[in-house]
């Protein structure tokens, strides 16, 4: 009896082994890599780090190029003077798109109904994973305090961080080729004194990235970004990759089946990686 239960046992971890080590290898992106979106907007290294945490959400706008659905979201982001605290939940979402007004040469587009929204604390803690991409000169942006005005600190932190959320099967978005949707971001971050930004890209695609209070409530105004010293557009830094090979799909299926069982015994609220330990455990 006692054999047959090790067996199980054993039988089980192969099985999650094999199960996890292809979607652990999935969950980071790097340059190469396959998106569906019109290109990657890669961070811009010495751009600026948009808060979006506290009251603050930021969207920028992109175009699907693959039907099929949505399985991991990228995006790159700083912490305010490099004082690194901890996120409790990632909050993205997909809008439709309300087009500028051809006729008004003030008016910008801006997301429309929203489509899709996902929240990390919801889910495996597993599904996110944080790395050091690199470094440069960046400035802090925060455009919607003090109200009205705003503020900006140039040369402020070094540091910029890689966030892969790999997004849980039974949540995956089907997009539709040649649509323009916005994907907003906001974070809860756990940690007093602290400010977590998103990264402005080096390349700029259509509108510029809007912003708004998160907690406002409809009809949401939206303000568009523009750089606080040049007045130039600003466009947020991140990737939309499309679903796995086929056999990582049907281990994705067991995945999902493995986690909703485990979804049961467990906190529903989780912290992030700190991504300060990742820093320590790439240079060991």
């Amino acid at each position: 009896m006692r054999t047959a239960t090790m067996m199980k046992m054993i039988q089980r971890m192969l099985c999650l082994a094999l199960v996890w080590a292809p979607l652990v290898a999935s969950a980071d992106w790097t340059e190469g890599d396959p998106y569906k979106m019109h290109y990657p907007q890669l961070p811009n290294p010495n751009g600026w780090d948009v808060k979006v945490d506290g009251p603050n959400v930021v969207a920028d706008d992109f175009q699907c190029t693959q039907n099929g659905p949505i399985t991991s979201i990228h995006f790159w982001g700083s912490w305010k003077g490099d004082t690194v605290g901890l996120l409790s939940n990632i909050h993205l979402s997909l809008h439709a798109d309300i087009p500028a007004n051809p006729g008004d040469p003030d008016s910008y587009s801006m997301p429309g109904d929203e489509l899709w929204t996902y929240n990390t604390y919801l889910y495996d803690p597993g599904l996110v994973t944080i790395r050091l991409y690199g470094t440069g000169d960046q400035g802090w942006y925060d455009p919607i305090t003090p109200a009205g005005v705003g503020q900006y600190l140039e040369n402020d932190h070094q540091d910029i961080w890689q966030y892969n959320v790999m997004i849980d099967p039974s949540r995956w978005f089907e997009q539709q080729s040649g649509t323009i949707y916005w994907l907003d971001i906001h974070v809860a971050n756990e940690t007093e004194n602290t400010e977590f930004g998103w990264k402005t890209s080096s390349n700029h695609w259509n509108d510029d990235a809007v912003t708004e209070d998160f907690y406002e409530t409809l009809p949401v105004d939206w303000i568009e970004l523009r750089d606080p010293i040049t007045a130039e557009s600003l466009d947020m830094a991140f990737v939309i990759v499309p679903e796995p090979h086929a056999a990582l799909l049907a281990l994705l299926g067991g995945v999902a089946c493995w986690l909703a069982g485990r979804r049961k015994s467990r906190s529903s609220h989780f912290p992030i990686q700190n991504p300060e330990n990742m820093r320590s455990s790439s240079s060991a």
